[in-house]
């Protein structure tokens, strides 16, 4: 296991932590699991950046960090549409992670077709993700019957993320389209 690895091992730890700290009573609650999201968020920057630096990036690391991602993403929306049971942070929350679902399962397929680099992560996809994280930790930063400007940006940027979601999943799918359209269906 190298370093890289290991961080991102850590940061799929910080899942279980930061829900069941959100889901503690007390105003304390929200903004410890925001805290600890937003830990784990740095940590997805901080395992690329030390795999590129000290040359370990594995293949290992290469498929654990966006599986590592989505457990966060999808941990952290599931807790956020149950506390605010509001159909307008369930609509983005769902193309999210009907996306992560969709992009999943592409790159699933391309690979066993020895395509995988036709879907590898790209630029886009990071700051998606990003802007995920930063949203997500709004969100569980406030209360869920916070009203406001903050609970406006929250959902704002977490609209903004949904769009790029879509976006991203875009990019991916016509890239995989010749294959997908040309591929034996056996």
């Amino acid at each position: 296991m190298s370093l890289p690895n290991v961080i991102t091992g850590a940061r799929i730890l910080f899942v279980p932590a930061f829900v069941v700290v959100y889901m503690m009573p007390g105003s304390w609650s929200h903004p410890i699991a925001a805290l600890i999201f937003s830990l784990a968020a740095a940590t997805d920057w901080l395992d690329g950046y030390v795999a590129r630096r000290f040359n370990q990036v594995t293949a290992f690391g290469a498929f654990l960090d966006p599986v590592a991602d989505k457990i966060i993403v999808v941990s952290a929306l599931l807790i956020l549409v149950a506390a605010h049971s509001s159909i307008w942070l369930t609509l983005p929350s769902l193309i999210i992670v009907g996306r992560e679902l969709v992009v999943s399962a592409l790159r699933e397929w391309m690979a066993e077709m020895d395509q995988s680099i036709t879907v590898a992560v790209s630029y886009l996809g990071k700051i998606k993700t990003t802007v995920q994280m930063i949203a997500i930790a709004i969100l569980m930063y406030l209360p869920s019957d916070a009203e406001g400007a903050w609970i406006v940006i929250g959902y704002a940027t977490l609209y903004v993320a949904a769009v790029m979601t879509i976006w991203s999943m875009s990019v991916y799918l016509r890239a995989a389209w010749p294959t997908l359209r040309n591929s034996d269906p056996r």
